[in-house]
C-alpha cells in the first residue's frame, strides 16, 4: 500500500449504514431482479445514490424505497422532482399500486408518498418527513449554490435519503460533492482535499488527482450504484437491448462569414465564435428544422437553446406547442399530458427546462435546432425517447452550421468519455457494492 493509499484509508470514513433489512418477498412483485436487489441495498444503507440510465426504472425504485421507509418510520416521504415530473409520477404511480400525492405547500403533505417540485422546497419543513428523495438530482449540479445548499440543509435532519440521476459526472467535483453532502457521506472540503486538485489557475474547477483514482471510485461505489443495462451488474438484459439511434445531421451554410467576425467561413473554435455562428444561422436552421417536421405526420420533440429559436420554431411549425420558462405551471403540465396522449403533435422547448425526467417513449422523432457544448442536456433530450420500453428506432436530427464542427465533435467525444466513466464506476460497483 502506498503512502497515499495509507493516508486515504485513514481519512475515509465510509458512511455507516443507517438503514434496515427487508425480506425479499416484501418487495413489489413487478420489480425486476436487479431493481429488487438495488432497492434492498439502498434500504439497507439508508442513504444512497442511483446512477442509472434512463428507462431502468429509477422512479419505480424510488417509490419502493419510499414505501418501506414510510412503514419503518411511520412518517411521510417527500420526493423532489423537476416541474412536470411530479405530475407524471402522480399519473404513473397508480399503475404500480402507488398513491403519490402532489404537494404545493406544507399543508398538502399527507401520510405515505408525497412529491413536489424543487422550486418550492422552501414551502416545506424537514421535521415532517422520515425520508427524502431527489429525482433527477443532477439538475442541481450547475453550482453548489443557494438551492443546492438549501436542499443539503433541509435533508440534514431526515434519516433516510435517496438520489437518482442518469448523468452523473464523477470527474465533476461539484456534482459528486453535492450528492455526497446531500447523503451525509462526506463534507465538500474533506472530499476535495482527499481526491481533487485545482484544474489550472482557478478556484472553481477541479480534477481528480491521478493517484486518487482507485480510492475515489472505491469510495464512490460504497454509497452509489451505477448501471447502463442490467448485465453491467450480472443480470439478464432480456427486454433491455436497444438498437442504435438513427442519428443524422443537417448542415446549413453561414450566409455571411462577417456576421461571425470571420473573413471566411471556417470552423468556430472558441465559445464566442460558436455563439456568433449560431446567431448568424438562426433563420436557416429554423427553416431546415421546420421543413423536416412539417413534412411528417408523426410526433416530434423540437429542442433548442435560444429564446429567439423557440419563438421562430413555434411560428414556423403549425400546431406546435411552445414551452418556455415564463409559461405557467398549468401550461407546462398540459403540454406534457397533451404530448403523451397524442393531443399535441409537436412540442418546442429547451432541453435545459423540459429535457429531464419526462417519459416520451411513445414517440420516436426529435430534432435539435442547433447544438451546444452541454453533453448532459443533449443526453437528457435524447433519452426522453431513446429509453428502455421504446419499441421503435429513435430518429435524432441535429441541424448545425458548417462552423459547428467542433461543437458536434465535442458532444461525440463527451459521449465516448461517459462510456469510459460508466465502465470505471461499474467495475468498482461490481466489486465493492454489496447488492445482496
Amino acid at each position: 500500500m502506498t503512502d497515499y493509499d495509507t493516508y486515504v484509508a485513514k481519512k475515509i470514513i465510509e458512511a455507516t449504514p443507517v438503514g434496515f433489512d427487508i425480506a425479499p418477498d416484501a418487495l413489489h412483485p413487478k420489480l425486476f431482479s436487479y431493481q429488487r436487489d438495488i432497492v434492498r441495498w439502498a434500504i439497507r444503507r439508508g442513504r444512497a445514490a442511483l446512477f442509472e440510465y434512463p428507462g431502468l426504472g429509477k422512479s419505480f425504485q424510488e417509490w419502493e424505497f419510499a414505501r418501506h421507509t414510510v412503514a419503518y418510520t411511520d412518517m411521510p416521504a417527500i420526493i423532489f422532482a423537476p416541474l412536470s415530473v411530479a405530475e407524471q409520477m402522480a399519473m404513473e404511480g397508480p399503475e404500480f399500486g402507488y398513491d403519490i400525492n402532489i404537494c404545493r405547500t406544507r399543508a398538502d403533505v399527507r401520510s405515505g408518498l408525497n412529491v413536489a417540485n424543487y422550486e418550492i422546497l422552501h414551502k416545506f419543513s424537514p421535521e415532517d418527513f422520515g425520508a427524502i428523495i431527489c429525482d433527477e438530482s443532477s439538475i442541481l449540479k450547475s453550482s453548489l449554490g443557494k438551492t443546492a445548499n438549501d436542499l443539503v440543509d433541509f435533508a440534514a435532519a431526515i434519516p433516510f435519503r435517496l438520489a437518482g440521476t442518469a448523468t452523473p459526472s464523477p470527474n465533476d467535483a461539484q456534482e459528486i460533492l453535492y450528492h455526497a453532502e446531500f447523503l451525509g457521506v462526506m463534507r465538500k472540503k474533506e472530499a476535495l482535499a482527499l481526491f481533487f486538485i485545482q484544474d489550472g489557475n482557478t478556484s472553481i474547477n477541479y480534477r481528480l488527482k491521478h493517484n486518487a483514482h482507485a480510492a475515489y471510485y472505491k469510495w464512490l461505489a460504497s454509497w452509489a450504484v451505477a448501471l447502463r443495462k442490467p448485465s453491467d451488474l450480472g443480470y439478464s438484459d432480456e427486454g433491455f437491448v436497444r438498437p442504435p439511434v438513427n442519428w443524422q445531421q443537417i448542415t446549413v451554410d453561414i450566409v455571411d462569414p462577417l456576421d461571425t467576425g470571420m473573413l471566411v467561413q471556417v470552423e468556430a473554435l472558441g465559445l464566442n465564435e460558436q455563439r456568433k455562428a449560431r446567431n448568424a444561422t438562426l433563420e436557416q436552421r429554423v427553416k431546415a428544422t421546420a421543413d423536416l417536421v412539417n413534412a411528417s405526420n408523426e410526433q416530434w420533440l423540437v429542442w433548442c437553446d435560444l429564446n429567439d429559436e423557440s419563438t421562430a420554431l413555434a411560428r414556423a411549425i403549425p400546431g406546435a406547442v411552445e414551452v418556455t420558462g415564463s409559461d405557467s405551471d398549468a401550461h407546462k403540465i398540459d403540454a406534457m399530458i397533451g404530448f403523451k396522449s397524442g393531443k399535441y403533435r409537436v412540442v418546442v422547448s429547451k432541453t435545459s427546462m423540459w429535457g429531464y425526467g419526462l417519459n416520451f417513449q411513445h414517440s420516436w422523432n426529435q430534432v435539435h435546432c442547433g447544438i451546444g457544448n452541454s453533453f448532459e442536456r443533449y443526453f437528457q433530450g435524447k433519452h426522453r425517447q431513446d429509453r428502455f420500453g421504446q419499441r421503435h428506432i429513435v430518429n435524432i436530427w441535429v441541424v448545425a452550421s458548417t462552423a459547428d464542427g467542433a461543437v458536434v465533435q465535442n458532444i461525440k467525444r463527451k459521449e465516448r468519455e461517459q462510456d469510459g466513466m460508466y465502465d470505471e464506476m461499474i467495475r468498482h460497483t461490481a466489486v465493492h457494492t454489496d447488492l445482496g
